[in-house]
C-alpha cells in the first residue's frame, strides 16, 4: 500500500502543482491581464504570481488532508468530486481570510477576489478531470490483467462471497483473488471458481511461498477465537492486512471509529452530516441553490398560481405539518393540487391512483413534481435541504417507527426536496421499507458529490414519475 501511495504521489503531486499554476495563470490572464477597464485588482504580475509560493503548499496540504493522495482503486467518481470540491472550498476560504485580515495592506486590499474565485473553479475542474482520466486509463489496463493486486482471503464466509462478487463486478479495480484458506471446508471447495487452497494452520507457510499484496480476513462470526492468531501471523509477514467483518448488516458501510483511550470503538450508525464542516458546506449549497431555484422558476410559480386560482376554490399554497430534523415539526409548502379539505379528511391517508380529491391542474403539476416547487422557500428557511429523505406527517412517523427498524434515523438530517430513494423510483405509493433502506444508505454515505449526482438526476430523470399521483 505504501508503494502504491508513493507511485500515485509521483503522478499527482507534480500534476497538481502544474494544474494549480495553469488554473491561476488562466484566471489572472482573463480577469486581470486581458482587461483594462477595472481599477481594483490591477497589481503588478510579480505580486500575483508571488502569492503562488503560499497558495500551492496550501492546496497540496488540503489535498492530502482530504485523502486525494491515498491509493484507492474502488474510489467512486462522485466521492472524489466531493473531496476535490471540499478541498477547494476550504482553500478559497483560507485565501480570502488572509486577504480580509490583511485588508489594510494596499497589495492585499487590491488583490482581485474575482480572480481567486475563478481560480478555485478552474482548479477544481482540472483536478477532477485529470484524476478521472488517469484512473480511467489505469482501470483499462487492469481490465486487461495489468497492475493487478493479488489477494488471499482468510475465511470461507458470507463476507468472502460478497467481496468476491464485488471483485467480479468491477474488473477495473484490478483485484485478483488467489484463493481462500479455511478450516471448515474441503480443499478445492469453491465460490465462483475461487477455491479453498489450504487450511488456516498453514497460513504462514502459504504467505512465505507466494507474493501476495494483501491479506483480507473474512472469518465468520463463529470463528472469532481464530482472529487473534490470524492477525498475528499476517502482521509478522509485513503484508498489508484488512478485516471484513461478517456482520455488515449491523454496522454502517462507512463506520465512524473513535479512540476510547486506546480502545477502538465503532459507531453503529455513522452520519457524515454530524460533522460541522459538512453541515456548513451543505447549508451553503442549499441557500445558494434555493435562491437560484426561486429565481429560475418564478415565471412557473406565477403560471401555476393563476391556473390553480382560476380552476378551483381555495388557497394557492397548501401548508402541511411534517416531521423534520431532530423530530421537530415544521410547515411544508406545496402548490395545492387537491380540492379544499377539512383537517380530518386530509389526514385519511396517502394519495392513490385516480384519487378523486386531485384537481385537473393538480394532476398535471403532481405528475411533473411542480407541486413541490414552493419547498425552495422551506430550504431557504432551513426547514429542508435540496437533497435528503422526504419528510412524513406525524401520523405516519408514529406508525412507521414501531414497524420499520431504524426508521427514525432519517430524522438525523434535514429532509429534502429530492432524495436518493426518489431518483430510484421510490416515491408516492411504493414500498416504504425499501425507501427507508435507500434513505439510510444516503445518510451514511453522504458526500457533496452524491448530492450533486442526485440533483443532476432529479433535473433530468426525477421530475416525471409513474408513481406520482
Amino acid at each position: 500500500m505504501k508503494n502504491q501511495n508513493e507511485q500515485l504521489n509521483r503522478i499527482f503531486f507534480p500534476l497538481d502543482i502544474l494544474l494549480i499554476f495553469i488554473s491561476y495563470f488562466l484566471s489572472w490572464y482573463f480577469i486581470i491581464f486581458s482587461r483594462d477597464d477595472i481599477a481594483v485588482g490591477v497589481l503588478p504580475s510579480n505580486i500575483y504570481f508571488g502569492a503562488l509560493i503560499i497558495i500551492i503548499p496550501i492546496y497540496l496540504i488540503l489535498y492530502t488532508v482530504f485523502g486525494l493522495y491515498r491509493s484507492n482503486r474502488t474510489l467512486g467518481v462522485f466521492t472524489e468530486l466531493s473531496r476535490i470540491i471540499e478541498a477547494n472550498i476550504l482553500g478559497l476560504l483560507v485565501i480570502n481570510t488572509v486577504l480580509f485580515v490583511g485588508s489594510k495592506n494596499p497589495f492585499l486590499s487590491n488583490f482581485s477576489r474575482v480572480m481567486i474565485f475563478s481560480f478555485g473553479l478552474l482548479n477544481a475542474l482540472f483536478a477532477f478531470v485529470s484524476r478521472n482520466l488517469i484512473r480511467y486509463i489505469l482501470r483499462l489496463f487492469r481490465k486487461k490483467g495489468f497492475n493487478q493486486k493479488h489477494i488471499l482471503l482468510v475465511g470461507y464466509s458470507d463476507a468472502a462471497f460478497k467481496f468476491i462478487d464485488k471483485v467480479f463486478k468491477n474488473p477495473g479495480w484490478g483485484y485478483h483473488v488467489f484463493g481462500i484458506v479455511d478450516d471448515n471446508h474441503k480443499i478445492d471447495s469453491d465460490y465462483r471458481n475461487v477455491k479453498v487452497i489450504d487450511n488456516i494452520n498453514n497460513l504462514k507457510e502459504l504467505i512465505e511461498k507466494n507474493d501476495f499484496d494483501e491479506i483480507i480476513i473474512t472469518l465468520g462470526l463463529n470463528e472469532y477465537d481464530k482472529l487473534r492468531n490470524v492477525v498475528s501471523v499476517c502482521e509478522k509477514t509485513g503484508i498489508h492486512t484488512k478485516f471484513i467483518p461478517d456482520y455488515g448488516t449491523i454496522i454502517p458501510t462507512k463506520p465512524l471509529t473513535e479512540d476510547f483511550d486506546g480502545m477502538p470503538v465503532i459507531n453503529i450508525r455513522a452520519v457524515p452530516l454530524q460533522n460541522l464542516f459538512n453541515r456548513f458546506v451543505k447549508r451553503t449549497i442549499d441557500i445558494i441553490g434555493s435562491i437560484v431555484g426561486i429565481i429560475i422558476f418564478s415565471p412557473i410559480f406565477l403560471i401555476i398560481s393563476i391556473a390553480i386560482k382560476c380552476t378551483s376554490k381555495g388557497p394557492v399554497i397548501f401548508k402541511q405539518e411534517r416531521v423534520g430534523l431532530h423530530n421537530k415539526i415544521f410547515t411544508m409548502y406545496k402548490f395545492r393540487s387537491m380540492i379544499e379539505q377539512s383537517d380530518v379528511e386530509e389526514k385519511k391517508g396517502w394519495t392513490t391512483k385516480n384519487d378523486s380529491r386531485v384537481t385537473k391542474v393538480g394532476a398535471l403539476i403532481r405528475k411533473i413534481s411542480f407541486d413541490e416547487l414552493p419547498q425552495f422557500f422551506n430550504v431557504l428557511k432551513g426547514d429542508m435541504s435540496l437533497v435528503g429523505p422526504r419528510p412524513e406527517r406525524q401520523q405516519f412517523v408514529d406508525e412507521f417507527k414501531e414497524t420499520i427498524p431504524r426508521y427514525m434515523i432519517k430524522h438525523q438530517v434535514r429532509p429534502g426536496m429530492s432524495g436518493w430513494a426518489q431518483i430510484n423510483g421510490l416515491r408516492g405509493d411504493t414500498d416504504i421499507d425499501r425507501r427507508i433502506q435507500y434513505d439510510l444508505w444516503y445518510i451514511e454515505n453522504w458526500t457533496i458529490g452524491l448530492d450533486i449526482k442526485i440533483l443532476f438526476l432529479t433535473i433530468f430523470f426525477g421530475f416525471i414519475n409513474k408513481n406520482a399521483y
